[in-house]
């Protein structure tokens, strides 16, 4: 096209007092004005204006193609907002965007924070556990929240973490005229707000005048962010082979030893896909996610599928774990391609061969062996195939009479091969 018939752009709290020559252009020559309803108040467009659908869709943006169409969003487009949605759907050349400051940006300017190491999430309808591998002794996020009862609740949650002495900032309607920031504690909000009042006391720079009335954090305007300061929780380790007792388990779970050898060889990138067959408790899939990939976990027992499903909420990875409820060689041919296949239980040599034949050349294959018929199999694979062939002996010291002697485990047998 000649000319791009869609203009994304974004808009602040300020209105058109802060758009460029480009938005002001596109938003008077468009026939169509797309945003929700204080995006279309800002910028004044009247009966051009169109609200976005509930649940939010791109759709009658797209029934427009080739009609001047302005979509406006707030701040940055391309950052929690609806420019990534639509530009999936479109070619080059049919969009232009013209961003504005994003809401991350400007509450890092008023707090003097360094934005390249924030830890930056959009709430709104995410779960607050997307933030826990976030939560490290003085770590810095911003959050993007609904509404005044999101505020309360993520402050409730971080307190449940154990981060009740975080520092967190209130910080409203950035940009305009309506902006206000405020600052409590994590474990702060539930005292202040039984009490209806909370004394205001944002960052230096921006400190109210000594003697202004307490303010209410009922009143708290949207849009709404939070700045946390992180104290107090120990955060999780970068490191693989978390602690056993952080999954809800039945018993069928790779111990924490023996998970964090499995994950050194399965090797996670960011952006690669597992398969964790036989998955039990999910952990293996949950520590891939962690490490920035997606998983698909294939359990046939019930209970172990809720296991895994609360595994991956907890951690805060349930957008990266799919659960699949069913026989392993059923399912196979419905799973996204992967990068790397773990499997956990119920391996054999039929399995292996339609792992092959649905695996693309150059996966990665684990497997553990604790029964003797398993270990048989891998011992002919490797044979066949090379590999790397792994005997893994473990013993913990355990209680003996009065003294105490090593309570060995069952030895795991490695089998890991690229396909």
């Amino acid at each position: 096209m000649s000319e791009p018939w869609l203009s994304i752009i974004g808009i602040g709290e300020d209105g058109l007092h802060g758009l460029g020559d480009g938005s002001r252009s596109a938003l008077v020559h468009a026939q169509h004005v797309f945003g929700g309803p204080r995006h279309l108040a800002l910028a004044d467009v009247g009966s051009r204006g169109i609200a976005w659908p509930v649940p939010f869709d791109v759709a009658p943006v797209l029934a427009l193609r080739g009609q001047p169409v302005v979509v406006l969003a707030s701040g940055d487009p391309f950052w929690f907002g609806a420019g990534g949605s639509l530009a999936a759907h479109l070619q080059p050349g049919e969009w232009v965007a013209h961003p504005a400051p994003s809401t991350f940006a400007l509450a890092a300017s008023r707090l003097a924070w360094r934005l390249e190491a924030v830890h930056c999430f959009g709430l709104h309808a995410a779960p607050f556990e997307r933030t826990r591998s976030s939560l490290h002794p003085g770590a810095q996020l911003l959050c993007l929240l609904r509404d005044a009862a999101g505020v309360g609740e993520f402050a409730q949650w971080l307190t449940a973490q154990g981060c009740g002495a975080s520092a967190v900032w209130v910080l409203e309607a950035l940009g305009g005229p309506r902006e206000r920031i405020r600052q409590t504690t994590a474990a702060g909000w539930q005292t202040q707000t039984s009490q209806h009042t909370v004394r205001a006391e944002p960052v230096e720079a921006l400190r109210q005048a000594q003697g202004e009335r307490a303010m209410e954090w009922t009143d708290i305007q949207t849009p709404v962010a939070v700045a946390v300061q992180v104290v107090g929780a120990p955060g999780l380790p970068r490191t693989p082979g978390l602690p056993d007792a952080g999954f809800a388990s039945d018993g069928q779970i790779t111990k924490s030893p023996i998970r964090a050898l499995t994950l050194a060889a399965l090797a996670p990138r960011p952006g690669e896909h597992l398969w964790d067959l036989g998955a039990g408790s999910g952990s293996v899939s949950v520590e891939w996610c962690l490490a920035g990939g997606t998983s698909s976990a294939v359990e046939q027992h019930a209970e172990r599928v809720n296991n895994i499903r609360s595994n991956a909420a907890n951690f805060g990875i349930d957008h990266r774990l799919t659960v699949h409820h069913g026989h392993t060689p059923d399912l196979l041919a419905s799973l996204p391609t992967p990068n790397a296949i773990f499997v956990g239980g119920g391996f054999d040599l039929a399995l292996f061969a339609q792992l092959q034949a649905n695996a693309p050349q150059g996966t990665r294959l684990v497997v553990n062996a604790v029964t003797l018929e398993t270990e048989s199999a891998l011992l002919q694979l490797h044979a066949q195939q090379g590999g790397e062939l792994l005997r893994i002996e473990l013993a913990q010291a355990a209680p003996l009479g009065r003294m105490r002697g090593w309570q060995p485990s069952r030895p795991v047998v490695q089998w890991s091969v690229t396909l």
